[in-house]
């Protein structure tokens, strides 16, 4: 019988008090990232008249070092500095790169033929994204980390509750953020719609600083350590947040150098994929080393969804721009809010399949973990193919139906909603125990691999090679309907494949083995 914590401070719906500024803070933070992500592409193709290709580029290293990045303040916060330092250092970070996006700017202009930027600007812009790159570092992982410990008992029958509570902020803020920043930015200025993800962000620092003395699990291991000086007068805690604000000044040239992030992220794929092979051949038993193959195997099918999935961003964006048809009742739906279809559809369906896995599993007809990873790359691909075929019924202006963007981004939601809830569930439960913290890691990591690809997809549909020069919508439709036709093909094919070998895939999880991981049950899709 399950025990619920003793911890007398509850009261946010029967759970521990702390959940309430945690939910709320990411609810603000979210609101902040997604508001500003819904921008992102068009504001540098519209403002700053990068070409299609170029600001592909520059959001998938945005973008991918996002992903990385917790990984660092993860590891930070363990050793170092605590959750609660950790998540208050990069809403600080956060605020200061959400502000500064909304230094806007005078446009560039072309002169001759040539674009011209004001580069002091540019550098700004760049600056900006930065600090959010740091900042999310700091707090993306750590922030969920605190909501596990909350619940004093392993135990404690609200936890997964909690968490689902959770990401109800993580949504929320999501699908408020793309509608009301995406508007404010495209109707009255590139500013208002950054400087309301700015207050958001605030407004998330505030509700975290607020409730902090309810996170009395999440303080520094080793307090007096932390306070030492060690260099200079300077304590550790000192030292790291310098070394917060020059990783700032490091990722200000990174995202700057696309090029320099794919190499990096490259070679360091390679590199632990190389060591974890090795490991799982020469260093576990037959049961443990066919767990950690299936990993990397399912981990590689996850990167594959994601870089479709993550065309939202980008060139899903730019083509409700260009070849969407959005007026509703004599209104026209700014590009941007479109991307408010993915955390609509997840708020909608998420109880839907949380029901029905549950239902399936009690009559023993619940798809198998490889069996959902090949439905999630299936249905991204079939997202696609309702926008081939939207295409074909476009009509001579270039323009399709809103009808057949939104199919797109419902099957893509189906598709995330298969995969996302398992993902973490499928690397603590058959990862080695003594490197499932490293495994965790890879998954982040294969995230951000997943972005940067996503950039380079989106470039091979650049329309527009800079200079704010405008192609006809003809011209650009069957532009990307090559590509998003390619992309259906493509994804059906590696979909099916893994759907083949899914039964081979089972057995060698060995689901029934005495020592098999229980770490608990998936947790609901989120926006991540």
């Amino acid at each position: 019988m399950a025990v619920i914590s003793s911890d007398p401070e509850t009261g946010f719906f029967g759970h521990p008090r702390g959940l309430a500024p945690l939910f709320f803070a990411e609810m603000w933070e979210r609101f902040s990232y997604y508001g500003m992500r819904a921008l992102l592409t068009l504001y540098l193709v519209k403002h700053f008249l990068y070409s299609d290709g170029t600001a592909s580029l520059i959001y998938a290293s945005y973008a991918s070092l996002n992903y990385a990045m917790p990984v660092i303040g993860g590891m930070i916060a363990d050793r170092y500095l605590g959750n609660r330092k950790a998540v208050m250092l990069g809403a600080i970070l956060l605020v200061c790169g959400h502000v500064t996006m909304a230094i806007e700017g005078p446009a560039a202009e072309v002169v001759n033929g040539v674009v011209v930027r004001e580069a002091f600007y540019d550098q700004v812009m760049f600056l900006a994204l930065a600090f959010i790159i740091v900042g999310v570092g700091f707090l993306k992982s750590n922030i969920s980390t605190m909501v596990g410990k909350l619940y004093v008992d392993k135990d404690d029958p609200r936890r997964d509750p909690g968490y689902t509570i959770f990401y109800m902020g993580v949504n929320m803020g999501s699908l408020v953020s793309t509608i009301a920043c995406g508007y404010l930015g495209e109707t009255f200025g590139w500013a208002y719609g950054f400087g309301l993800a700015g207050l958001g962000m605030i407004a998330g620092a505030i509700v975290f600083a607020r409730g902090t003395p309810l996170y009395r699990n999440a303080e520094p291991p080793m307090p007096e350590d932390l306070r030492r000086p060690v260099f200079a007068g300077l304590s550790k805690e000192w030292l790291i947040y310098l070394g917060a604000l020059a990783a700032v000044v490091v990722n200000w040239q990174l995202v700057q150098f696309h090029e320099a992030v794919g190499v990096l992220l490259i070679a360091f794929t390679a590199l632990v994929v190389a060591g974890l092979v090795w490991f799982s051949l020469a260093k576990c038993t037959p049961t443990e080393r066919d767990r950690m193959l299936v990993v990397l195997i399912l981990t590689a099918a996850s990167v594959v969804f994601w870089t479709l999935f993550e065309q939202a961003g980008t060139s899903l964006t730019l083509f409700a721009d260009r070849n969407t048809d959005r007026e509703v009742l004599g209104f026209i739906v700014p590009a941007s809010t479109v991307q408010s279809f993915n955390p609509l559809f997840i708020v909608m369906l998420g109880p839907v399949f949380s029901w029905l896995w549950v239902t399936l599993a009690r009559r023993g007809l619940e798809p198998n973990t490889p069996v959902k990873f090949a439905l999630a790359i299936i249905q991204v691909g079939l997202g696609f193919g309702a926008l081939v075929l939207g295409a074909s019924l476009a009509g001579e202006d270039g323009q399709t139906a809103m009808f057949w963007l939104g199919l797109g981004y419902l099957l893509h939601t189906t598709g995330e909603l298969c995969l996302s809830p398992v993902g973490l569930s499928m690397v603590s439960r058959l990862s080695v125990a003594r490197v499932t913290a490293m495994m965790m890691g890879v998954w982040f990591l294969s995230s951000a691999m997943a972005h940067y690809l996503a950039g380079i997809v989106a470039s091979l549909m650049s329309v527009q090679e800079g200079g704010g020069v405008e192609v006809a919508p003809t011209e650009s439709l069957w532009i990307y309907a090559g590509v998003f036709q390619d992309l259906f093909i493509g994804a059906g094919v590696i979909g099916l494949a893994l759907l083949v070998v899914s039964p081979f895939l089972k057995r060698m999880m060995h689901t029934d083995a005495p020592d098999m991981h229980t770490s608990g049950k998936p947790r609901p899709a989120a926006a991540e």
